[in-house]
């Protein structure tokens, strides 16, 4: 359940920054920098309040170390600013299944090209399977008279898968005890300020934009990770893979309902084949796990 609500929570961010930008002048870049800092102030108050009640040992900061929570900080900033700039575009539909359904994608490529893992026929099944899904979805959804900005739109989104996938490989290299998160998130934001500065921060004086961006940064980043990394170590992590799969389907009915966003038939087909393999992909992933005692 408690990665169950932290999906639900990651899917309602597509609709709350559309509601941002509609009633303010505020950019993406401006929404994603406000959601990283609030996030970061949040996870920084929740760290140091939890070391004061227990002590832990401290962890070696070596250079390597060092180099990944730095990509991990950057990726954060342009997983969040790409999925922003991809939702203005495209919409929260497309740009939530493009970057949620792209990344497993991404992230088996990436671990096969560094030496990690080499994908067995199954799992390349699962990603060819998972790339039609991609290619139906946007190729159907920009045969309107929005096409290019749809194209532009997935382009941001698989931008957003990337750096997610960074986030990902840099991650898993950095040693149990680091708050991996909480320092991502605080260096994102700070790697994030001089570039929205540049551009012209803008900020806001509506009352419900800034309760919807405190929501952004409270809710589906800090509170949202919390609940997701508590509730992995009690379930497989295949499983709560799957599981997240909710968050872009929370974002598709949300941007139906209020947005009125709607798929073209062949488009919605072609992303519950995408969700599907990628279900595969991490189903079988259990399996090996399982048939090796792990």
């Amino acid at each position: 359940m408690l990665v169950v609500l932290a999906a639900l929570s990651w899917g309602t961010s597509g609709l709350t920054g559309s509601v941002v930008t509609a009633r303010t002048d505020l950019a993406p870049l401006d929404v994603a920098w406000h959601r990283m800092a609030i996030g970061a102030a949040v996870l920084v108050a929740v760290h140091l309040a939890a070391r004061h009640r227990r002590s832990a040992p401290a962890v070696p900061v070596t250079r390597p170390v060092v180099v990944r929570l730095v990509l991990v900080a950057a990726g954060l900033a342009t997983y969040q600013t790409s999925y922003f700039l991809a939702v203005q575009d495209a919409g929260v539909s497309i740009a939530t299944l493009v970057a949620l359904g792209a990344a497993p994608v991404l992230i088996t490529t990436g671990a096969a090209v560094l030496g990690h893992d080499r994908p067995d026929r199954v799992t390349a099944a699962s990603l060819a399977a998972a790339l039609a899904g991609l290619v139906l979805l946007v190729g159907v959804s920009a045969g309107d008279d929005t096409g290019d900005a749809v194209l532009q739109g997935a382009l941001l989104a698989l931008g957003c898968a990337g750096a997610y996938a960074v986030v990902v490989l840099a991650s898993a290299g950095v040693p149990a005890g680091m708050p991996t998160t909480t320092v991502g998130f605080a260096l994102g934001a700070v790697l994030l300020t001089p570039i929205v500065l540049a551009a012209g921060l803008h900020t806001t004086t509506d009352p419900v934009a800034l309760l919807l961006l405190v929501y952004l940064g409270v809710v589906p980043t800090a509170l949202a990770y919390g609940l997701f990394f508590t509730g992995v170590r009690l379930v497989p992590a295949a499983v709560a893979s799957i599981v997240t799969l909710l968050e872009p389907l929370t974002a598709t009915l949300l941007a139906t309902v209020f947005l009125g966003e709607q798929l073209a038939p062949a488009a919605l087909a072609g992303g519950l084949l995408m969700l599907g393999a990628v279900a595969a992909l991490y189903l079988r992933r259990m399996g090996d796990s399982n048939s090796r005692g792990r």
